[in-house]
């Protein structure tokens, strides 16, 4: 992390991105903080870019709960918030070449969970049958990414249990 910016002593992520994933992670030095955002209480949304064009019963599906596998075992995600989006986020070109328009069309979705599985967001869109090509995380509780490129760096200046945090850009 000290290649991206000049972070104070102790400085940790809150919550991770797989090594596949992209977007907005927060760094925090305070314990409770990070606590506190991984819980229930905080929504974290992600911009999913889906293998074929998603439909809105599966859609439906990913709001009402879907079975994915975690630890060995069978799991019923818990309700969520997801729709269809249907303009082509403008996040740039990814790193790692996904595939290209040969290989037939895709879609994009924008599923919010506060729920924190093992790829979870993966495995739901997985499980309704259109598998995950790119997942970008948007919002982490009023947090945006908005155009905030990759490497960039903003303050945020603190948290409040009710789920507003206040930014300020650096």
């Amino acid at each position: 992390m000290g290649e991206l910016y000049d972070f104070p002593e102790g400085t940790m992520a809150i919550g991770r991105l797989d090594e596949d994933s992209e977007g907005l992670l927060l760094l925090t030095t305070d314990g409770k903080v990070s606590e506190a955002i991984r819980s229930k209480k905080v929504d974290k949304e992600y911009y999913v870019q889906v293998d074929g064009i998603i439909t809105q019963n599966a859609i439906d599906e990913i709001k009402k709960g879907v079975e994915i596998g975690f630890n060995g075992t069978k799991y019923i995600t818990k309700p969520c918030e997801a729709k269809l989006i249907h303009e082509i986020p403008n996040f740039g070109a990814r790193g790692k070449k996904i595939r290209d328009e040969r290989h037939g069309p895709t879609s994009w979705a924008s599923i919010t969970v506060n729920e924190g599985k093992f790829r979870q967001v993966r495995k739901m869109t997985a499980a309704v049958g259109f598998p995950t090509l790119r997942l970008v995380r948007v919002r982490i509780g009023n947090v945006h990414l908005n155009t905030l490129q990759s490497g960039e760096v903003i303050e945020v200046e603190n948290f409040d249990s009710n789920d507003n945090l206040n930014v300020k850009n650096q």
